[in-house]
């Protein structure tokens, strides 16, 4: 449950603009895979390729010889090459989640650049009181009970005070890297954790957005791709890769097969801003759904992506603030100490 099960957004992006390129000039699918296997780069991929080469040799279709792969292909890329298949735009398909996945890798290198800096000092500003408690019991004892240095207050001094409080600190940030990957891999914990996290201000808005991003781009590729509306729209809330949208399909779906229309529905689901139900009421009146959405995907990028700029910037003043917080609390310990060892000494010459 902590390995990613699905091959690398790396992986995907090269696979599929390999594809891409390949079908638009007219290579055949089973020699376009075999040369992208030979390109992949991944040993995975490359052993999936030559296992979907000879499905598709032996007659299937390339979505059920993906499928056959377990989870190795996520199911956004599995049902979008399965409606490429159907509709016969495979290498406009192929060439939207190439698109998809660079974009999915320049976010998340924007965010671990704009984090980068404030982790490092906070770890810095840790091992240095690490450091510091290691330090201070090897010397002498302080004070008239004979006890070192607890510049802590927690009863950390020498080799084990440092250990321990390097160790607590490293098991926090693994607890924490653990609880985040389940989470992410386990959809059952996303439908429970992902509302909850919209509410938060700054995040939930950056996750919100980013949501509605994908949502509306999956849902204008499979409308314009001639999906039917069911498996279209539970297609694009998967994509929006957020637990409240995927746990949202069946209440949305029961609403449009009770008569609503398609802004009504997502409206009553309380997961869209009044600007993008407004942007789907317009669309319907004009049909022109799979048109306006698309657009509405760049526009609600750019959005997610100045959202994300701010909840940067909200983490980086955390990281910061717990940075301060440590090394003014130390030098209080540090300053109470010292005033200790004056008062003791004060009180010993009189």
């Amino acid at each position: 449950m902590l390995r990613n099960p699905d091959l690398p957004w790396k992986t995907l992006a090269n696979f599929s603009r390999t594809m891409a390129r390949m079908l638009e000039a007219g290579v055949d699918v089973r020699k376009a895979l075999k040369s992208a296997a030979a390109r992949g780069g991944d040993s995975r991929l490359e052993q999936a390729l030559q296992q979907i080469s000879r499905s598709v040799a032996a007659g299937e279709a390339i979505a059920d010889a993906l499928s056959e792969t377990g989870r190795l292909f996520p199911p956004l890329f599995r049902d979008l090459v399965h409606v490429g298949e159907l509709t016969g735009n495979l290498p406009d398909v192929f060439a939207s989640l190439a698109r998809y996945y660079e974009t999915r890798m320049k976010q998340l290198s924007s965010l671990r650049s704009a984090i980068a800096w404030p982790v490092i000092q906070l770890v810095a500003a840790v091992c240095i009181i690490g450091l510091l408690i290691f330090i201070l019991g090897l010397l002498p004892p302080a004070g008239a009970d004979g006890r070192p240095f607890d510049v802590t207050g927690l009863g950390l001094a020498g080799t084990s005070g440092a250990v321990t409080w390097l160790g607590c600190w490293a098991g926090s940030a693994i607890a924490g890297w653990i609880l985040w990957k389940y989470t992410r891999n386990n959809l059952v914990s996303q439908e429970a954790v992902d509302p909850l996290l919209l509410r938060i201000p700054v995040v939930g808005n950056c996750l919100r957005d980013f949501a509605v991003s994908r949502f509306a781009w999956c849902f204008s590729l499979t409308q314009k791709s001639g999906m039917s509306i069911k498996p279209s729209l539970e297609c694009s809330l998967k994509a929006a890769e957020n637990g409240a949208f995927t746990r949202a399909f069946p209440w949305i779906w029961s609403d449009l097969s009770e008569g609503d229309t398609l802004t009504d529905a997502l409206a009553q689901s309380r997961l869209f801003s009044a600007e993008f139900i407004q942007f789907v009421a317009t669309a319907e009146e004009t049909g022109t759904v799979p048109e306006q959405l698309e657009r509405m995907s760049h526009l609600f990028e750019e959005q997610a992506q100045r959202s994300m700029s701010r909840l940067t910037s909200v983490f980086t003043g955390v990281v910061w603030f717990m940075t301060a917080g440590l090394i003014v609390f130390f030098i209080l310990r540090l300053a109470m100490i010292y005033v200790g060892i004056l008062n003791d000494a004060v009180g010993q010459a009189m």
